[in-house]
């Protein structure tokens, strides 16, 4: 038996900005069966994860994709994998049954075909909305806990800035700062014209950390205001800034990183992160489109600040 499988997909290789018009959808038969023993599940897809930084497994090329072996890069016309939560349609694995929920690596589909060693199971007990497995509990979560704990590790009293503090790291980012050593402003970038005078005005007595999700102007206008031996901890942005000269003078320290570097501290970061949900003290804001058809717009509308929270999208009810 097969069932019709629509996916989205890129027509050709993006190149710089990406619009709606490089997305389409396709539709595929996919069969309803799996030989025993097989490490190969059939799902149905419930939520798929909308991350900025698949627009570099888009392009022809990119050094992330032979850097990262979960960015390797999206042949035109054929499935995009990203993460996701889905329920188990076909399995004759002896760790996976049907209806079993999962999260890990899927596609931006109807149903996906992957291999177990890409998926982990969910819990049944865990009363959270299923989306939350792939932002505050996810990837992110875990990006947002590495970055604060254990790469920048503020201090009480520092001065700590966050960009695209609404975004899907930034915001838990926020959220843990507040918890942890207090919060005390924010702005609109789109509002300020001047980006170094902004932060000179936020910050009159300099930045001692950045956390950056953006690059480009708003890096430079954070360098140019950071104090010496202040660290600067980068997870992704559009593009590096013109001028760094700062950083040699002021002895700035740069640490880059992925979250799944350090899956050592999973545990810690489910445990601490649930505690805080329970508790109240993490407030949990997602942006979730609905519909398959919605992801084009979902993924474009990330480079243009349309997006409060989490940007995921709903595929199919449970």
């Amino acid at each position: 038996m097969e069932v019709s499988s629509r996916y989205i997909t890129i027509k050709t290789h993006v190149q710089g900005s990406a619009y709606e018009s490089d997305f389409e959808l396709k539709v595929v038969s996919l069969g309803r069966s799996a030989e025993p023993g097989s490490d190969e599940i059939i799902l149905r897809n419930l939520f798929v994860s909308i991350d900025p930084a698949q627009i570099n497994r888009m392009k022809s090329y990119s050094s992330s994709q032979k850097s990262v072996k979960t960015e390797s890069g999206i042949i035109p016309g054929q499935p995009i994998q990203a993460l996701g939560v889905a329920k188990v349609l076909v399995s004759r694995h002896p760790e996976f049954v049907k209806d079993d929920l999962v999260v890990g690596f899927i596609h931006w589909g109807d149903y996906s075909v992957q291999k177990v060693e890409m998926l982990r199971k969910l819990e049944p007990t865990i009363e959270f909305p299923l989306s939350y497995h792939l932002g505050v509990l996810g990837f992110n979560g875990l990006t947002a806990y590495v970055g604060l704990f254990e790469i920048c590790k503020p201090r009480k009293g520092e001065r700590v800035f966050v960009s695209a503090a609404c975004g899907s790291v930034g915001i838990w980012w926020v959220t843990l700062l507040k918890e942890k050593l207090g919060f005390d402003d924010a702005f609109n970038y789109k509002e300020e014209t001047d980006l170094k005078s902004t932060l000179q005005r936020y910050f009159p007595d300099g930045i001692n950390t950045y956390f950056d999700n953006v690059g480009a102007e708003m890096l430079e206008a954070a360098i140019a205001n950071m104090n010496k031996l202040g660290r600067y901890t980068d997870i992704g942005g559009k593009r590096g800034a013109p001028n760094m000269i700062d950083i040699i003078y002021k002895r700035i320290k740069i640490h880059g990183f992925i979250g799944t570097d350090h899956s050592n501290l999973h545990s810690d970061f489910i445990t601490t992160t649930i505690d805080y949900i329970r508790s109240g003290k993490i407030k949990v804001l997602e942006d979730i489109s609905v519909g398959l058809e919605t992801i084009p717009s979902a993924f474009t509308g990330l480079f243009h600040g349309h997006n409060v929270g989490k940007k995921i999208v709903k595929v199919a009810d449970e």
